[in-house]
Protein backbone atom coordinates (compact mmCIF):
# COMPACT_ATOMS: atom_id res chain seq x y z
CA UNK A 1 0.00 0.00 0.00
CA UNK A 2 1.02 3.59 -1.03
CA UNK A 3 0.02 6.66 1.10
CA UNK A 4 -0.14 10.39 0.27
CA UNK A 5 -0.52 12.95 3.23
CA UNK A 6 -1.83 16.26 2.92
CA UNK A 7 -1.98 19.04 5.07
CA UNK A 8 -4.36 21.10 5.56
CA UNK A 9 -4.05 25.34 6.77
CA UNK A 10 -3.57 28.52 5.52
CA UNK A 11 -1.26 28.79 8.47
CA UNK A 12 1.32 26.03 7.46
CA UNK A 13 2.19 28.15 4.83
CA UNK A 14 3.64 30.45 6.62
CA UNK A 15 7.27 30.87 8.26
CA UNK A 16 5.69 30.11 11.96
CA UNK A 17 4.76 26.90 11.50
CA UNK A 18 5.94 23.38 10.62
CA UNK A 19 3.88 20.58 9.08
CA UNK A 20 5.58 17.81 11.89
CA UNK A 21 2.31 15.83 11.44
CA UNK A 22 3.42 14.58 8.40
CA UNK A 23 6.57 13.16 9.68
CA UNK A 24 4.72 10.99 13.01
CA UNK A 25 2.53 9.70 10.57
CA UNK A 26 5.06 9.06 8.08
CA UNK A 27 7.49 7.10 10.73
CA UNK A 28 4.20 5.26 12.01
CA UNK A 29 2.91 4.08 8.64
CA UNK A 30 6.74 2.93 7.65
CA UNK A 31 6.24 0.83 10.34
CA UNK A 32 3.41 -1.52 9.06
CA UNK A 33 4.89 -1.36 5.65
CA UNK A 34 2.73 1.43 4.01
CA UNK A 35 5.53 3.82 1.88
CA UNK A 36 4.72 7.33 1.74
CA UNK A 37 5.17 8.64 -2.18
CA UNK A 38 3.93 12.13 -1.82
CA UNK A 39 3.24 14.93 0.73
CA UNK A 40 1.23 18.33 0.22
CA UNK A 41 0.55 21.50 2.26
CA UNK A 42 -2.58 22.97 0.74
CA UNK A 43 -4.41 26.87 2.48
CA UNK A 44 -7.59 27.23 2.99
CA UNK A 45 -9.04 26.88 -0.28
CA UNK A 46 -11.89 24.63 -1.04
CA UNK A 47 -11.12 24.27 -4.97
CA UNK A 48 -7.31 24.00 -4.28
CA UNK A 49 -7.83 21.10 -1.92
CA UNK A 50 -10.37 19.44 -4.05
CA UNK A 51 -7.67 19.26 -6.79
CA UNK A 52 -4.91 18.19 -4.89
CA UNK A 53 -6.96 15.58 -3.64
CA UNK A 54 -7.93 14.38 -6.84
CA UNK A 55 -4.53 14.04 -7.89
CA UNK A 56 -3.89 11.90 -4.69
CA UNK A 57 -6.69 9.48 -5.24
CA UNK A 58 -5.59 8.98 -9.11
CA UNK A 59 -2.71 7.83 -7.62
CA UNK A 60 -2.67 6.76 -3.71
CA UNK A 61 -4.04 3.85 -2.05
CA UNK A 62 -4.68 5.75 1.35
CA UNK A 63 -4.39 9.30 1.79
CA UNK A 64 -4.35 10.94 4.84
CA UNK A 65 -5.68 14.75 5.77
CA UNK A 66 -4.84 16.76 8.38
CA UNK A 67 -6.05 19.95 9.97
CA UNK A 68 -9.38 21.68 8.88
CA UNK A 69 -11.62 20.14 10.87
CA UNK A 70 -12.47 22.95 12.89
CA UNK A 71 -15.82 24.88 13.63
CA UNK A 72 -14.96 28.12 11.56
CA UNK A 73 -15.80 28.76 7.90
CA UNK A 74 -11.84 28.55 6.85
CA UNK A 75 -12.29 24.92 7.99
CA UNK A 76 -12.79 23.42 4.36
CA UNK A 77 -11.78 19.31 4.61
CA UNK A 78 -15.13 18.21 4.92
CA UNK A 79 -16.86 20.32 2.44
CA UNK A 80 -13.62 19.26 0.01
CA UNK A 81 -13.92 15.90 0.40
CA UNK A 82 -17.30 15.65 -0.12
CA UNK A 83 -17.26 17.62 -3.34
CA UNK A 84 -13.93 15.03 -4.42
CA UNK A 85 -16.53 12.06 -3.94
CA UNK A 86 -19.67 13.30 -4.99
CA UNK A 87 -21.51 12.50 -1.88
CA UNK A 88 -23.65 14.43 0.76
CA UNK A 89 -22.85 15.78 4.14
CA UNK A 90 -25.53 14.18 7.10
CA UNK A 91 -25.55 16.26 10.78
CA UNK A 92 -25.15 13.09 13.75
CA UNK A 93 -26.64 14.25 16.79
CA UNK A 94 -24.47 11.61 18.20
CA UNK A 95 -21.44 13.71 16.72
CA UNK A 96 -22.58 17.03 18.47
CA UNK A 97 -23.24 15.27 21.73
CA UNK A 98 -20.04 13.96 22.06
CA UNK A 99 -18.61 17.38 21.46
CA UNK A 100 -20.74 19.21 23.56
CA UNK A 101 -19.90 16.55 26.31
CA UNK A 102 -16.04 17.77 25.64
CA UNK A 103 -17.29 21.43 26.09
CA UNK A 104 -19.06 20.56 29.47
CA UNK A 105 -15.51 18.84 30.58
CA UNK A 106 -13.61 21.45 29.71
CA UNK A 107 -16.39 23.88 31.77
CA UNK A 108 -16.47 26.06 28.55
CA UNK A 109 -19.98 26.93 26.73
CA UNK A 110 -20.16 25.63 22.98
CA UNK A 111 -20.52 28.04 20.48
CA UNK A 112 -23.20 27.65 17.62
CA UNK A 113 -20.93 27.25 15.05
CA UNK A 114 -19.11 24.18 16.71
CA UNK A 115 -22.39 21.95 15.00
CA UNK A 116 -20.25 22.51 11.78
CA UNK A 117 -17.72 19.15 13.24
CA UNK A 118 -21.14 17.06 13.73
CA UNK A 119 -21.46 16.91 9.87
CA UNK A 120 -20.50 13.12 8.50
CA UNK A 121 -19.68 12.62 4.96
CA UNK A 122 -21.89 10.02 3.29
CA UNK A 123 -20.83 5.98 3.80
CA UNK A 124 -18.09 7.44 6.54
CA UNK A 125 -16.98 5.76 10.04
CA UNK A 126 -16.77 8.76 12.50
CA UNK A 127 -13.75 8.16 14.34
CA UNK A 128 -14.00 9.62 17.99
CA UNK A 129 -11.83 12.28 19.83
CA UNK A 130 -11.15 12.32 23.29
CA UNK A 131 -8.46 15.13 23.13
CA UNK A 132 -10.49 17.55 21.27
CA UNK A 133 -13.97 18.68 19.49
CA UNK A 134 -13.04 17.79 15.81
CA UNK A 135 -13.95 13.93 15.19
CA UNK A 136 -12.11 12.15 12.35
CA UNK A 137 -13.65 10.17 9.34
CA UNK A 138 -12.82 7.21 8.28
CA UNK A 139 -14.00 6.54 3.96
CA UNK A 140 -14.13 3.92 1.43
CA UNK A 141 -14.14 4.79 -2.09
CA UNK A 142 -16.18 2.24 -4.29
CA UNK A 143 -12.42 1.63 -6.25
CA UNK A 144 -10.85 0.31 -2.69
CA UNK A 145 -8.80 3.13 -1.45
CA UNK A 146 -9.37 5.28 1.58
CA UNK A 147 -9.52 8.35 2.83
CA UNK A 148 -9.00 9.25 6.39
CA UNK A 149 -9.85 12.78 7.91
CA UNK A 150 -8.06 13.82 10.80
CA UNK A 151 -7.69 17.09 13.19
CA UNK A 152 -4.86 18.98 13.25
CA UNK A 153 -3.19 19.34 16.99
CA UNK A 154 -0.39 16.60 17.08
CA UNK A 155 -1.69 15.22 20.41
CA UNK A 156 -5.12 14.74 18.98
CA UNK A 157 -3.50 13.51 15.52
CA UNK A 158 -1.55 10.95 17.36
CA UNK A 159 -4.17 9.67 20.12
CA UNK A 160 -6.72 9.25 16.71
CA UNK A 161 -4.01 7.37 14.67
CA UNK A 162 -2.33 4.38 17.85
CA UNK A 163 -5.99 3.99 18.92
CA UNK A 164 -8.13 4.07 15.86
CA UNK A 165 -6.36 4.07 12.32
CA UNK A 166 -3.61 1.36 13.07
CA UNK A 167 -6.05 -1.42 14.14
CA UNK A 168 -7.96 -0.40 11.17
CA UNK A 169 -4.99 -0.37 9.07
CA UNK A 170 -3.72 -3.85 10.29
CA UNK A 171 -6.74 -5.22 9.09
CA UNK A 172 -6.61 -4.43 5.59
CA UNK A 173 -2.69 -4.49 5.33
CA UNK A 174 -1.34 -7.86 3.90
CA UNK A 175 0.74 -9.64 6.08
CA UNK A 176 4.41 -8.32 6.14
CA UNK A 177 7.18 -7.93 8.22
CA UNK A 178 9.04 -5.20 8.57
CA UNK A 179 13.04 -5.41 8.94
CA UNK A 180 15.39 -2.67 10.22
CA UNK A 181 18.88 -1.74 10.79
CA UNK A 182 20.27 1.93 11.31
CA UNK A 183 23.71 3.21 11.50
CA UNK A 184 24.78 7.09 12.37
CA UNK A 185 28.16 8.13 10.95
CA UNK A 186 30.29 11.10 11.77
CA UNK A 187 33.82 12.48 10.47
CA UNK A 188 32.90 11.72 6.87
CA UNK A 189 30.52 13.69 4.04
CA UNK A 190 27.73 12.42 2.19
CA UNK A 191 29.05 12.37 -1.32
CA UNK A 192 31.96 10.06 0.34
CA UNK A 193 30.37 8.03 2.19
CA UNK A 194 27.30 6.88 -0.66
CA UNK A 195 30.17 6.52 -2.85
CA UNK A 196 31.95 3.87 -0.58
CA UNK A 197 28.77 1.80 0.30
CA UNK A 198 26.73 2.58 -2.77
CA UNK A 199 27.86 -0.13 -4.89
CA UNK A 200 27.39 -2.65 -2.04
CA UNK A 201 23.65 -1.44 -1.19
CA UNK A 202 22.64 -1.15 -5.02
CA UNK A 203 23.00 -4.96 -5.14
CA UNK A 204 20.19 -5.82 -2.81
CA UNK A 205 16.93 -4.50 -4.48
CA UNK A 206 14.67 -5.95 -1.44
CA UNK A 207 16.19 -3.17 0.66
CA UNK A 208 15.49 0.26 0.70
CA UNK A 209 18.40 2.05 1.82
CA UNK A 210 18.07 5.61 2.45
CA UNK A 211 20.62 8.09 3.38
CA UNK A 212 20.12 10.95 5.65
CA UNK A 213 22.37 13.78 5.52
CA UNK A 214 22.76 17.13 8.11
CA UNK A 215 26.84 18.81 8.86
CA UNK A 216 28.80 16.44 10.69
CA UNK A 217 26.40 13.99 10.96
CA UNK A 218 24.72 11.00 9.05
CA UNK A 219 22.20 8.24 9.11
CA UNK A 220 22.08 5.37 6.98
CA UNK A 221 18.51 3.09 7.01
CA UNK A 222 18.10 -0.17 5.89
CA UNK A 223 14.36 -1.15 5.48
CA UNK A 224 13.17 -4.61 4.30
CA UNK A 225 9.43 -5.66 3.76
CA UNK A 226 9.19 -9.09 2.95
CA UNK A 227 6.15 -11.72 3.51
CA UNK A 228 8.85 -14.51 5.49
CA UNK A 229 10.68 -12.57 8.89
CA UNK A 230 13.83 -14.76 8.74
CA UNK A 231 14.36 -14.08 4.96
CA UNK A 232 13.97 -10.32 5.85
CA UNK A 233 16.38 -10.52 9.01
CA UNK A 234 19.15 -12.23 7.12
CA UNK A 235 19.14 -10.08 4.45
CA UNK A 236 19.65 -6.91 6.52
CA UNK A 237 22.34 -8.66 8.84
CA UNK A 238 24.23 -9.74 5.50
CA UNK A 239 24.24 -5.86 3.93
CA UNK A 240 24.39 -4.27 7.34
CA UNK A 241 28.23 -6.45 7.35
CA UNK A 242 29.15 -5.65 4.72
CA UNK A 243 28.56 -1.94 5.42
CA UNK A 244 29.89 -2.25 8.87
CA UNK A 245 33.24 -3.45 7.38
CA UNK A 246 33.23 -0.25 5.36
CA UNK A 247 32.72 2.29 7.71
CA UNK A 248 34.57 0.58 10.64
CA UNK A 249 34.89 3.07 13.41
CA UNK A 250 32.93 5.99 11.43
CA UNK A 251 30.00 4.46 13.00
CA UNK A 252 29.17 5.96 15.78
CA UNK A 253 25.42 4.43 16.41
CA UNK A 254 23.56 1.48 15.51
CA UNK A 255 19.69 1.93 17.52
CA UNK A 256 19.76 5.86 16.64
CA UNK A 257 21.19 7.60 19.47
CA UNK A 258 22.88 10.40 18.28
CA UNK A 259 26.47 11.72 18.89
CA UNK A 260 26.24 13.55 22.16
CA UNK A 261 24.55 10.13 23.19
CA UNK A 262 26.95 7.87 22.24
CA UNK A 263 29.71 9.97 23.69
CA UNK A 264 28.38 10.00 27.66
CA UNK A 265 27.58 6.29 26.87
CA UNK A 266 31.20 5.19 26.26
CA UNK A 267 32.51 7.96 29.19
CA UNK A 268 29.82 6.42 31.22
CA UNK A 269 31.05 3.05 30.99
CA UNK A 270 34.40 4.13 31.70
CA UNK A 271 33.68 6.03 34.89
CA UNK A 272 35.09 8.64 32.75
CA UNK A 273 34.50 12.75 33.42
CA UNK A 274 34.26 15.71 30.97
CA UNK A 275 34.25 19.54 30.79
CA UNK A 276 34.11 21.71 27.98
CA UNK A 277 36.03 24.90 27.06
CA UNK A 278 34.30 27.03 24.11
CA UNK A 279 34.59 30.22 22.49
CA UNK A 280 33.25 30.52 18.87
CA UNK A 281 30.71 27.64 19.74
CA UNK A 282 29.36 29.80 23.09
CA UNK A 283 28.22 26.94 24.44
CA UNK A 284 26.85 24.68 21.92
CA UNK A 285 29.21 21.88 22.86
CA UNK A 286 28.05 22.17 26.93
CA UNK A 287 24.72 22.31 25.53
CA UNK A 288 25.14 19.15 23.41
CA UNK A 289 26.00 17.11 26.47
CA UNK A 290 23.35 18.29 28.80
CA UNK A 291 20.45 17.78 26.50
CA UNK A 292 21.23 13.78 27.57
CA UNK A 293 19.13 12.62 30.55
CA UNK A 294 21.36 11.40 32.97
CA UNK A 295 24.40 13.51 31.80
CA UNK A 296 25.65 14.91 35.68
CA UNK A 297 27.09 11.15 36.04
CA UNK A 298 30.05 12.31 33.46
CA UNK A 299 29.71 15.97 32.45
CA UNK A 300 31.59 18.29 34.90
CA UNK A 301 30.77 21.59 33.59
CA UNK A 302 32.13 24.31 31.30
CA UNK A 303 33.67 27.55 30.88
CA UNK A 304 32.26 30.15 27.80
CA UNK A 305 35.54 32.44 27.10
CA UNK A 306 34.54 34.16 24.51
CA UNK A 307 37.42 36.73 24.92
CA UNK A 308 41.46 36.95 25.88
CA UNK A 309 40.83 37.91 29.15
CA UNK A 310 38.24 35.47 29.96
CA UNK A 311 40.43 32.81 28.46
CA UNK A 312 42.89 34.14 30.72
CA UNK A 313 41.15 34.73 33.81
CA UNK A 314 38.82 31.07 33.87
CA UNK A 315 41.77 28.89 32.40
CA UNK A 316 44.80 30.31 33.19
CA UNK A 317 45.63 30.99 29.45
CA UNK A 318 48.86 32.67 29.22
CA UNK A 319 49.05 36.29 27.48
CA UNK A 320 52.30 35.85 26.05
CA UNK A 321 50.73 32.76 24.86
CA UNK A 322 47.71 34.48 23.01
CA UNK A 323 50.09 37.35 21.84
CA UNK A 324 52.42 35.01 20.48
CA UNK A 325 50.04 32.89 18.39
CA UNK A 326 46.62 34.31 19.18
CA UNK A 327 43.49 32.79 20.69
CA UNK A 328 42.57 31.04 16.93
CA UNK A 329 45.78 28.63 16.80
CA UNK A 330 46.13 25.01 18.12
CA UNK A 331 48.58 26.26 20.94
CA UNK A 332 45.46 28.15 22.11
CA UNK A 333 42.94 25.24 22.00
CA UNK A 334 45.25 22.97 23.93
CA UNK A 335 45.75 25.66 26.45
CA UNK A 336 42.06 26.03 26.98
CA UNK A 337 41.77 22.21 26.98
CA UNK A 338 44.23 21.83 29.80
CA UNK A 339 43.07 24.40 31.51
CA UNK A 340 39.20 23.56 31.67
CA UNK A 341 40.87 19.74 33.02
CA UNK A 342 43.31 20.98 35.60
CA UNK A 343 39.96 23.36 37.09
CA UNK A 344 37.57 20.73 36.88
CA UNK A 345 39.39 17.72 37.58
CA UNK A 346 37.50 16.35 34.58
CA UNK A 347 39.45 13.27 33.52
CA UNK A 348 38.92 14.94 29.85
CA UNK A 349 38.33 17.82 28.48
CA UNK A 350 37.51 19.87 25.20
CA UNK A 351 37.80 22.93 23.85
CA UNK A 352 36.79 24.48 20.96
CA UNK A 353 38.03 28.12 19.59
CA UNK A 354 38.10 29.28 15.79
CA UNK A 355 36.69 31.91 13.14
CA UNK A 356 32.75 31.43 13.07
CA UNK A 357 32.19 34.61 11.14
CA UNK A 358 31.42 36.48 8.98
CA UNK A 359 34.20 38.53 9.88
CA UNK A 360 37.85 37.67 11.34
CA UNK A 361 39.59 35.29 9.96
CA UNK A 362 43.72 35.75 8.90
CA UNK A 363 45.24 34.68 5.39
CA UNK A 364 46.80 31.15 7.68
CA UNK A 365 43.31 30.91 9.40
CA UNK A 366 40.56 31.98 7.32
CA UNK A 367 36.90 32.30 8.52
CA UNK A 368 36.10 28.78 8.73
CA UNK A 369 39.26 27.76 10.67
CA UNK A 370 38.23 25.85 13.92
CA UNK A 371 40.68 24.51 16.48
CA UNK A 372 39.46 21.17 18.46
CA UNK A 373 41.88 20.72 21.87
CA UNK A 374 41.23 17.62 23.89
CA UNK A 375 42.95 17.14 27.10
CA UNK A 376 43.26 13.52 28.47
CA UNK A 377 43.84 12.00 31.91
CA UNK A 378 47.87 11.33 31.04
CA UNK A 379 48.33 15.29 30.84
CA UNK A 380 48.62 15.47 27.33
CA UNK A 381 46.89 17.75 24.60
CA UNK A 382 45.54 16.91 21.19
CA UNK A 383 44.49 19.39 18.98
CA UNK A 384 42.96 18.84 15.55
CA UNK A 385 42.47 21.98 12.99
CA UNK A 386 39.55 21.70 10.79
CA UNK A 387 38.65 23.87 7.33
CA UNK A 388 34.97 24.66 7.07
CA UNK A 389 32.92 26.18 4.27
CA UNK A 390 32.32 29.85 5.66
CA UNK A 391 28.66 30.09 6.97
CA UNK A 392 28.20 31.32 10.66
CA UNK A 393 25.82 28.60 12.27
CA UNK A 394 27.18 25.68 10.18
CA UNK A 395 30.69 26.53 11.45
CA UNK A 396 29.37 26.38 14.90
CA UNK A 397 27.53 23.46 14.60
CA UNK A 398 30.14 21.44 13.13
CA UNK A 399 32.39 22.28 15.39
CA UNK A 400 30.88 21.24 18.34
CA UNK A 401 30.01 18.11 16.71
CA UNK A 402 33.54 17.46 15.33
CA UNK A 403 34.29 17.60 19.09
CA UNK A 404 32.24 15.40 20.03
CA UNK A 405 33.92 12.61 17.45
CA UNK A 406 37.14 13.58 18.61
CA UNK A 407 36.37 12.65 22.28
CA UNK A 408 34.65 9.40 20.86
CA UNK A 409 37.35 8.14 18.82
CA UNK A 410 40.16 9.01 21.89
CA UNK A 411 37.30 6.54 23.97
CA UNK A 412 37.35 4.00 21.55
CA UNK A 413 40.81 3.88 20.61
Amino acid sequence: MNCEIIAVGSEMLTPQRVDTNSLWLTDQLNTLGVEVTAKAIVGDDRARLADVLRGSLRRADLVLLSGGLGPTEDDITRDSVAEVLGRGQHFRPELLEAIAQRFRQLRRSMAENNKRQAYLIEGAEALANPRGTAPGQWIATADGRFIVLLPGPPHEIKDMYTEQIRPRLRQILPALHIGLRQFRVAGMGESDLDQLIAPVYMQYSQIATTVLAKPGDIQIHLRARMAHAAAAEAMLDELAAKIEELLGTRIYSRDGADLETSVGRLLAARGATVSVAESCTGGMLGQRFTSTPGSSAYFVGGFLTYTNAMKQALLGVKAELLAQHSAVSEQAAAAMARGAREHTGSSYALSVTGYAGPDGGTEQDPVGTIYLGLATPDGEAEVRRLQMIPGRERVRQMGATAALDMLRKRLIS
